[in-house]
């Protein structure tokens, strides 16, 4: 159940969930709130690429006063998957857009984590005028700026654990026990420390590692697929629209590639969550949850 600010009995938001034909193939979706609602709604792009929107689970606590969309993109969790290699950048630009038309999301602000908000920023330049404001949450603006900098992570691990990366890379063998034992402590630093990995779990269950290796790569710091040399930074002076930078301070998203957006993006705010990684909305929920909404309602103010 959806907790609310008030301690007083309040009808919940109403809930549905359905599914969009994007070329030809199908993409889950779920509506919490009000769509016609009097403030603007806020559509959720999980990261990945092929992880699920489970991790979003809790900003749907924001649906007490707007609708909150989210959606498993294409080849994760709900929705179907496209016969391989179909996962291209257009098909993903294609199923936001798609999403948004579907259920008449003419203004909307859009919130993306990880490659989510590389997918946000995407969006926003393709479809300037649409977007109200943009939430970018652990993300970057260019992929061979990001593994620079989470390589420089990778390699500050305890050095039996590099030990175990660097033979992986040599021989270019990214499985095993021992691989595993490695990507799960790396995980534990700067992918999610908290307690509870209830949404983690269910994100992993319904990941696809096809979908991440060919937009990505075999590794975080591996960029080998179809996002190897992604870059937009010489169009992030494009957006005039509010932006909020989130990062945990133990996050994949280092300083540099955090100062990347601010200092790209006219007015963008930048928060750190102090004792977070990559998931501040699941290791800092409360706090998450107050800094997205205060930042939604300033962005309504001066839309």
């Amino acid at each position: 159940m959806l907790r609310t600010h008030s301690p007083y009995d309040r009808q919940m938001p109403a809930e549905r969930e359905g599914w969009v034909d994007v070329d030809g193939f199908r993409t889950w979706y779920r509506v919490v709130g009000d769509l016609d609602g009097p403030r603007l709604p806020l559509l959720c792009l999980h990261g990945g690429p092929g992880s699920t929107s489970a991790y979003h689970t809790r900003l749907e606590a924001l649906a007490d006063e707007r609708a909150v969309i989210r959606y498993d993109q294409l080849g994760s969790g709900h929705s179907r998957q496209p016969p391989d290699p179909h996962w291209t950048l257009p098909l993903f630009r294609a199923e936001v857009r798609a999403v948004r038309d579907a259920l008449g999301l003419d203004r909307a602000h859009v919130l993306g984590t990880s490659w989510g908000g590389m997918l946000a920023l995407e969006h926003a330049l393709d479809r300037p005028g649409t977007v109200v404001s943009l939430v970018l949450s652990s993300t970057l603006a260019s992929s061979e700026q990001w593994t620079a900098e989470v390589r420089k992570l990778r390699d500050a691990m305890p050095s039996e654990v590099v030990a175990v990366f660097d033979e992986a890379d040599r021989t270019q063998r990214w499985e095993g026990p021992e691989w595993e034992a490695a990507d799960e402590a790396f995980s534990r630093r700067h992918f999610f420390r908290g307690a509870d990995k209830t949404e983690v779990e269910a994100m992993r269950e319904g990941r696809s590692a096809e979908a991440y290796e060919e937009m990505w790569g075999p590794s975080e710091w591996l960029a080998t697929g179809e996002l190897a040399g992604w870059d937009v930074r010489d169009r992030l002076a494009e957006i005039e629209v509010p932006a909020l930078v989130i990062r945990g301070a133990y996050d994949l998203c280092t300083p540099p590639v955090a100062e990347t957006l601010v200092q790209g993006i006219r007015g963008a705010r930048l928060v750190v969550f102090e004792q977070s990684s990559h998931t501040p909305v699941l290791e800092q929920t409360e706090r998450y949850l107050g800094v997205v909404r205060a930042f939604l309602h300033d962005a309504e103010a001066h839309a």
